[in-house]
């Protein structure tokens, strides 16, 4: 393993289209969502620590969850783990631990990631992530990990590369866009030449630190003004003066999206964000009408193509439902169709204002 080579997972997020299993204070990085016996970000965590030295591994998350990190990663040392004062989107998180990094190792090398994503076949996930590591080594390369899609996903980003290689299974990104509609899904699709965006970059530090600088300047300045604290004990306060000065953007949105090198590699993996209820209904094993079920004690009658998710012991029948999520929790029932799950998200607001943050 390359001494020089860091994983970054960003595991701030509230997940709220896994509502009412993932919540404000627990949200779905740390939740066993297909039941696997292992949460999202200890999935995360054993694929990156094939990659790069245990020490080399660091998570970024909000102030609140940073106790709920060091107990699904006991491994993890203490100070690799960077609580954010507020949530900003990726951009401000890999500032952060880019100028840290740059503090501490200016020949550094890092894949930022979510804590999240759902990869199937683990050794081919490493090879493509060394690919990505070798590709930066040598060249002044933005890269992000590229997915063929399998149907018109209007969930997710995608990326349009050039047919030609730029280097072997490496090509030059020509566009972004971000959730299209239907139709344009399946035209992208069609085309051939468009990838889904699995939100994994790599790149040298110094590289995204000069991207920052020349797309999201006012950002860069503020980390840029209290670089020599990081890596002292004054990086916490420092962090918290810096964070209320940082717009909420994305990296894909405020550098990625502008820059003039970057490039992508197609995945050789099965992949998805996990982001919402059908994701997991996809990704599930399932019976012989559909159903993927976690949960020892469901019984389905006449009930096709669900997703079920409900306490392990509690004995759930359903009869004539399909194409429908159900989701039982100690204190909130979801009965959802499928085809209405992008609007969940809007259904926690409704919550939100007629019950208050109780059921968040």
């Amino acid at each position: 393993m390359n001494k020089h080579h860091y994983v970054a997972i960003m595991a701030g997020g509230i997940g709220s289209r896994f509502w009412p299993m993932s919540r404000t204070n627990f949200p779905k990085q740390f939740l066993d969502i297909l039941g696997t016996g292992k949460t999202l970000i200890q999935q995360t965590w054993e694929r990156y620590r094939q990659l790069v030295p245990l020490e080399n591994i660091y998570i970024i998350t909000a102030n609140e969850y940073v106790e709920i990190v060091k107990e699904q990663l006991p491994e993890i040392n203490e100070a690799n783990i960077l609580a954010e004062p507020f949530r900003k989107n990726t951009a401000p998180c890999i500032a952060y631990i880019a100028f840290k990094l740059m503090g501490k190792d200016p020949e550094a090398v890092m894949i930022a990631a979510p804590a999240d994503n759902l990869v199937i076949e683990t050794d081919q996930f490493v090879t493509t992530a060394q690919k990505a590591f070798d590709f930066v080594d040598h060249i002044n390369a933005l890269v992000t990990i590229g997915v063929k899609p399998s149907y018109p996903n209007t969930g997710y980003g995608y990326i349009q590369h050039d047919s030609m290689e730029a280097a072997p299974d490496v090509y030059k990104v020509k566009t972004f866009t971000e959730k299209p509609n239907l139709e344009l899904a399946k035209a992208f699709i069609a085309s051939g030449d468009f990838l889904w965006n699995a939100g994994i970059f790599t790149w040298k530090v110094k590289n995204i630190i000069t991207a920052f600088e020349k797309h999201l300047p006012e950002m860069h300045e503020v980390f840029a003004a209290e670089k020599d604290k990081f890596n002292t004990d004054e990086e916490t306060k420092a962090i918290e003066e810096i964070y209320p000065q940082c717009t909420n953007i994305s990296v894909d949105f405020g550098v990625m999206e502008k820059a003039d090198n970057v490039y992508v590699i197609p995945a050789s993996f099965t992949w998805s964000d996990l982001g919402t209820w059908n994701s997991a209904w996809e990704n599930k094993d399932k019976d012989y009408f559909g159903n993927a079920v976690v949960g020892k004690k469901v019984m389905a009658v006449d009930a096709k193509n669900c997703m079920v998710h409900v306490p392990e012991n509690k004995l759930v029948l359903l009869q004539g439902l399909e194409d429908f999520i159900i989701v039982d929790t100690k204190d909130v029932l979801l009965i959802c169709k499928k085809e209405k799950e992008q609007e969940i998200k809007e259904y926690v607001a409704e919550v939100k204002r007629n019950m208050g943050d109780k059921f968040l």
